[in-house]
């Protein structure tokens, strides 16, 4: 597979995940059901497919519950995403979201066992000041907030995993046992959960259903197959940095369906500003590196 062709994947799973945190406030079932109802329709959907196509690899056990284990994380992150939404707002959610290139550039090289970018650092960090700026004078949204930095720290974490996965697993595989092995664990974790967050209803109306069907269908078995198929041509850091185009989809259709943009005051835009130049400076690089490589 050529990188313009990873690059096009990449940026097609991007436009598709733009549209969860619309989705994610246009469902009205609390977050633990909303991604419980989500997997479930899409571990479905993943294994009548397969089913048929037998494009699955065998692996043993040891992958397995890696792959499992990554899966929770992946659910963990989508439960404190809605959570930080429904706390806040769509656009409260995705500024926070952007700090995932933060905690990538961190991680990354911790669990890969390699060198420390101080470019991604310090671009990182602009994003966190921009987080600080919309924190520091919105207190309003402050659970909200943390929620959405929480779920950025778990969405690092995923794709730094399944890089190292996919050198030996093909995509399709890992995409259906780690959605599988989230789905289990939010089965198993949801009864705790509801007991100190009580739903208001579990069965969703028709309209919730016809949203969770997008969500589940086109946000995350495709989107989630695409991104997997361009890790395996792309830097974790590269994927998680291209993710903070997500918030910016996701904050225009926030202002355009729900007008959360008369919500906001000055210092939120100064603080996307921030988030904004750092998304700009970092693709400049990557596209300069990737000129001197050719």
């Amino acid at each position: 597979m050529s990188m313009r062709k990873a690059f096009f994947q990449l940026h097609t799973a991007v436009f598709l995940a733009g549209f969860t945190g619309i989705l994610g406030r246009l469902i009205t079932l609390n977050e633990v059901l909303l991604v419980w109802y989500r997997l479930l329709i899409s571990v479905l959907t993943l294994w009548v497919l397969y089913y048929f196509k037998k494009p699955i690899q065998r692996i043993g056990a040891k992958d397995l519950y890696k792959i499992f284990a990554v899966g929770c994380v992946a659910a963990l992150h989508w439960v404190t995403f809605y959570a930080s939404i429904k706390s806040a707002n769509v656009s409260v959610a995705l500024v926070c979201f952007s700090s995932i290139g933060f905690f990538t550039a961190v991680m990354e090289p911790v669990i890969m066992h390699h060198r420390i970018n101080i470019a991604e650092i310090l671009l990182g960090v602009l994003t966190i000041a921009g987080i600080y700026i919309v924190f520091h004078f919105e207190p309003q949204f402050k659970t909200g907030i943390i929620l959405g930095i929480l779920s950025a720290f778990l969405g690092c974490l995923f794709p730094i995993f399944n890089k190292k996965l996919l050198k030996s697993i093909s995509p399709e595989t890992v995409t259906l046992f780690e959605l599988t092995g989230g789905f289990i664990f939010i089965t198993i974790l949801m009864p705790v959960y509801m007991q100190f967050f009580p739903p208001v209803h579990f069965i969703p109306g028709w309209s919730d259903m016809g949203w969770l069907l997008v969500l589940s269908l086109l946000c995350t078995v495709v989107a989630f197959n695409l991104s997997m198929k361009a890790l395996q041509k792309i830097s974790a850091f590269t994927v998680n940095l291209t993710y903070n185009l997500e918030p910016l989809y996701g904050i225009l259709l926030a202002f355009i369906f729900f007008r959360e943009d008369q919500l906001m005051k000055e210092s939120f835009y100064v603080g996307l500003s921030l988030i904004v130049i750092s998304v700009m400076i970092q693709t400049m690089l990557i596209y300069r590196k990737h000129q001197r490589v050719r």
